[in-house]
């Protein structure tokens, strides 16, 4: 796991030492995600030069220092992530007559690409990793990354030089770089609470799509990155029509079971993440099956016992008989890593268990340098209980003429104040959609008003397509996977755990895994509460450990708002402030704060993406 920076300069060029001093400066803003090494390389025209900063995970001797070149030395890499079946490609190259120095994976994928191509290489590599490569020959330079978006790479050109990074932070060492804000994307913002692909919050810096590779050629007078997707979950999958409940239940632990092996691999110290649900437990399940030694596995907990699993996880930690750790959050942790968030993250990011996730992460450094987590398991096998709320609007939507709807939006409008007001008007929001998709990204807006807070108007950038399914459950899930999941999860446990120089894998998001999941028969695919995932569980963990009802990954803010975080939110929260920053409706949010502290209403949700965008804000305005 590493940073990797790099550019491509096809204006005025400056000298070899010009340009190893700007990739020197890039590189240092991500020490964090690499402590272990800098490596830089220029090519003799300072036309092109690649930056990277290692976290040394398998082959921790100089064999595996990047940037990378290939042995036929036509190829150059900078490379950030981790190839799971690298052994496997290893064989193959070495059956053809490939020779290596060292024992890494990005040796191996580098040596696989300059034997047969990056298409190729691409389609048999399984992994998580986002890359650049240089072609001497050709003049071209590659950005690439993974299929699902576990790993960030960040574009842009300034003037005629295409910079890129694995964070923000390091484009913006760039002397080229200027720090004008997209306000186009600030309302989506508001209402999902991060920035989805392609976006990010400065004005001509894109994120790579998940599955995706980039030729950009040297020799041509053209500004631009096109996209070319090499992978999508909803073209790529394994038919299997004909397959029994129980046959998809061992071809599941199948494939889980080479997953997590695969994932295992590591010349540092492993463990795992356990929340005590359904994923995390199968996980750490799943490690101390196949180690000989007890997995160090981690959890959170807090005193506030409806938001409180730590127990639960202590349990199953107890049944595998894992080495566990678990740590009690208290609100002035909050406190303490709040401030860091807008460093962390580079741009407004309000997933409210971001804090948690840096906290384990935090804990976890201390005893491992890899952890292997649970995340997709929602998304992949249907978990979200939106999923089953958005069927039932759906249909009153797909069945139910406007007219009436309309009305019985205004009804619900109407209502006196009262404790279930909000959840009737985001009810009423919902149902004023047209379709069945539109109302279920209206379901993932956190923000329940149709007044536009920001002083642009409201754009809905999550998709420009929904996806095609053969039903909307299908439809919600792939959505999920192409929007949510890069967009939201996998970039927060990402910037959390590289915050803290450690190395995250979620084996769950195998895109074997997710081919043949999403393949079976709807029969079996949307058997209720993750059912075919249950079934292997309980191959492991007792089922009285795990059915009980679901809760997320959350903390409790709502109650914390009122007390210990109020001073702190209230400050940030101030008319003049907002207005200073340039928000368009100041009164819609004051007045939800004064409904939130009263103890009447519950907006805590709403709030937080607020206060995060405005302490974003206010730290840009402290860094000119």
């Amino acid at each position: 796991m590493c940073g990797i920076v790099g550019f491509l300069n096809k204006g005025a060029k400056g000298s070899a030492d010009e340009c190893r001093d700007i990739l020197g400066a890039m590189v240092g803003a991500l020490r964090h995600r690499g402590p272990d090494g800098e490596g830089l390389w220029v090519d003799e025209s300072a036309r092109a030069g690649l930056g990277h900063t290692r976290l040394a995970i398998l082959d921790l001797s100089e064999a595996g220092a990047q940037p990378m070149e290939s042995s036929c030395g036509r190829y150059v890499i900078t490379f950030n992530g981790e190839i799971y079946n690298f052994r496997e490609m290893r064989k193959k190259l070495e059956a053809g007559g490939r020779s290596f120095r060292g024992a890494s994976d990005t040796e191996t994928l580098l040596e696989a690409i300059a034997q047969e191509g990056i298409g190729k290489a691409l389609g048999q590599a399984n992994g998580m990793f986002a890359f650049a490569l240089w072609d001497k020959k050709e003049r071209t330079l590659t950005l690439a990354r993974d299929r699902i978006g576990q790993k960030p790479l960040y574009y842009g050109w300034l003037g005629k030089t295409l910079v890129f990074a694995s964070e923000l932070k390091a484009i913006q060492k760039h002397p080229l770089f200027k720090a004008n804000i997209n306000d186009s994307i600030i309302n989506s913002f508001i209402h999902y609470g991060y920035i989805p692909e392609p976006y990010s919050i400065w004005q001509g810096v894109y994120k790579l799509p998940a599955g995706t590779m980039a030729v950009i050629p040297f020799d041509d007078d053209k500004e631009e990155v096109t996209p070319q997707r090499y992978w999508s979950v909803g073209t790529d999958l394994t038919a299997q029509e004909k397959i029994s409940e129980g046959g998809a239940k061992d071809k599941l632990k199948e494939l889980l079971q080479r997953s997590v092996s695969e994932s295992m691999v590591s010349d540092v110290p492993l463990g795992g993440f356990l929340s005590g649900g359904i994923d995390s437990s199968l996980i750490i399940a799943l490690m101390q099956e196949q180690s000989a030694e007890k997995v160090h596995s981690f959890s959170i907990g807090f005193d506030d016992a409806n938001y409180n699993e730590a127990h639960h996880a202590k349990a199953v930690a107890a049944h595998l008989g894992t080495e566990h750790t678990e740590f009690y959050v208290q609100p002035n942790d909050i406190l303490d890593v709040i401030p860091n968030l807008s460093d962390i993250y580079d741009e407004p990011f309000a997933d409210i268990s971001q804090i948690p996730t840096y906290l384990m992460c935090k804990m976890a450094r201390k005893d491992v340098t890899v952890c292997l987590s649970g995340d997709g398991g929602d998304e992949l096998f249907g978990g979200y209980s939106r999923y089953d709320w958005a069927e039932h609007i759906g249909c009153l939507i797909k069945y139910t003429p406007y007219h009436l709807r309309a009305a019985l939006c205004g009804m619900l409008e109407g209502l006196p104040s009262s404790w279930s007001r909000g959840k009737l008007q985001r009810l009423a929001y919902i149902l004023k959609n047209k379709t069945p998709q539109q109302a279920y990204e209206s379901l993932l807006s956190s923000w329940p008003f149709e007044t536009p807070l920001w002083s642009e108007k409201h754009t809905n950038y999550l998709s420009a397509e929904w996806p095609q399914a053969e039903d909307f459950r299908k439809q919600m899930q792939i959505f999920d996977m192409d929007v949510y999941l890069p967009g939201d999860i996998l970039t927060k446990i990402d910037r959390a755990s590289m915050a803290h120089s450690l190395e995250v894998r979620v084996p769950l998001l195998d895109h074997r895994i997710i081919e043949f999941v999403m393949g079976l028969p709807a029969g079996i695919r949307n058997k209720p509460q993750k059912g075919l995932l249950r079934q292997v569980l309980y191959d492991y963990v007792p089922r009285d450990l795990i059915d009980r009802p679901k809760k997320g990954f959350d903390m409790p803010l709502d109650s914390w708002l009122r007390k210990d975080l109020r001073d702190w939110a209230g400050d940030l929260l101030d008319l003049k402030k907002l207005e200073d920053n340039g928000f368009a409706n100041t009164a819609t949010i004051q007045n939800t704060w004064q409904k939130h502290l009263s103890g009447k209403s519950d907006f805590h949700y709403p709030l937080w993406n607020i206060l995060v965008l405005q302490s974003w804000l206010e730290s840009q305005k402290a860094a000119r």
